[in-house]
């Protein structure tokens, strides 16, 4: 890499769900960056005042550009040419893509948040280090208090842990099967489905110390695709005869079918139930084009649905984001002809995922100036 090349700022901590998979992001795609904590003056001075709530992680390109979220925060660079494209051209693959990046980053967390806070008495040396890095020893216990307090609303009750821990070594199980035979999701170099995925993955999951001895010890495949999605470039030394493209001909590799279809198992019938509460209050409210999701920015849900995970029933917040991560996916239906659409419903009926992408409805969640807004029309 050129000692030129423009150094980019990305603002966000270690143990940051959403941050990991930016910083991955940027990793794999040999992008100059620094990362600073949320600690340090400049956040507070100018890109709270910027962005209009706290959150991460934030980019700040060399020219002051300021970006938050992960997906814009990648198609930034997509936009401008990167190594390894994230984005599958395969209407199939795409589509497949985006509902991975949707499990990982929002269904999983479940999963991520219940082995890092049910757990927090045998972490607590290690939770407490992480804070105190990226939020000051003197906030630490406040903040990890606060995201212990999530999680009730994210479905995590004594009645569900037991099938998130099933989930969870489920999920294990297949990945590393999967990953016996490919190094990425979709073929020889990351997509958007591994970085998604890689949310949980790393930050929590293949961080904290419970979740990652059961990753090391269960899948070491799996541990070792959490390495490879933290490296620079391709870390691929183990798959010599694989080339760095995806699977050819817009097909899914047969060792990822089952992982597919356990994904299914796993967010329906919540995202149905969380879909159809969207529904409800978009026709009940009526909320103008470009209208924040909710009241205030810092507020991320519209309300509380009762659903069922596995078979314990649960009760959770809904997020209007998740329209935003899924929309892309409906954008790729909406460029197909109507013949190749019902091909690509075929396609996702067959792992159980032709729900997860809200197709029929008149409305979205685009974003404006970094804040989720209702898309109408």
């Amino acid at each position: 890499m050129s000692t030129d090349a423009p150094v980019y700022t990305l603002y966000g901590v270690s143990h940051s769900l959403y941050t990991g998979k930016a910083r991955c992001y940027l990793r794999n795609q040999g992008i100059a960056y620094v990362e600073r904590p949320t600690s340090h003056p400049d956040f507070a001075s100018r890109i709270l005042p910027h962005i209009g709530r706290g959150i991460i992680p934030v980019l700040e390109t060399p020219d002051g550009e300021i970006i938050q979220d992960t997906i814009d925060i990648i198609d930034h660079f997509e936009k401008q040419g990167v190594p390894y494209p994230a984005y599958p051209q395969g209407p199939l693959q795409r589509v497949i893509a985006i509902i991975i990046e949707y499990y990982g980053g929002q269904a999983m967390l479940k999963q991520a948040m219940h082995y890092r806070w049910s757990y927090r008495e045998q972490q607590e040396a290690f939770l407490h280090h992480a804070f105190a890095s990226g939020s000051g020893a003197d906030f630490a216990d406040k903040v990890m208090g606060r995201m212990q307090s999530y999680l009730p609303r994210l479905g995590v009750t004594e009645q569900s842990i037991s099938p998130i821990e099933r989930s969870y070594e489920t999920l294990l199980d297949l990945l590393e099967e999967h990953f016996r035979h490919l190094p990425y999701l979709l073929g020889g170099r990351p997509c958007i489905a591994d970085y998604g995925l890689i949310a949980s993955m790393f930050a929590h999951l293949g961080r904290d110390p419970v979740p990652a001895q059961i990753m090391k010890t269960r899948a070491p495949r799996v541990y070792r695709w959490v390495e490879r999605m933290t490296a620079p470039g391709l870390d691929v030394v183990e798959y010599q005869n694989v080339n760095a493209e995806l699977y050819a001909d817009d097909e899914i590799p047969p060792s990822l079918e089952p992982v597919l279809k356990h994904i299914a198992a796993d967010i329906f019938p919540e995202l149905s139930d969380k879909l159809g509460f969207m529904d409800d209050w978009v026709e009940r409210e009526q909320p103008a084009d470009g209208q924040p999701v909710t009241e205030k920015p810092q507020q991320r849900q519209l309300g509380m649905v009762q659903t069922r995970y596995h078979d314990a029933p649960i009760e959770v917040g809904v997020e209007p984001y998740l329209m935003f991560v899924l929309q892309r996916a409906v954008d790729v239906f909406d460029g197909l002809e109507a013949s190749q659409a019902d091909q690509l419903k075929t396609s996702l009926r067959q792992y159980g995922l032709e729900g997860a992408v809200p197709l029929g409805r008149r409305y979205g969640v685009g974003r404006q100036n970094n804040i989720e807004v209702w898309r109408r029309g």
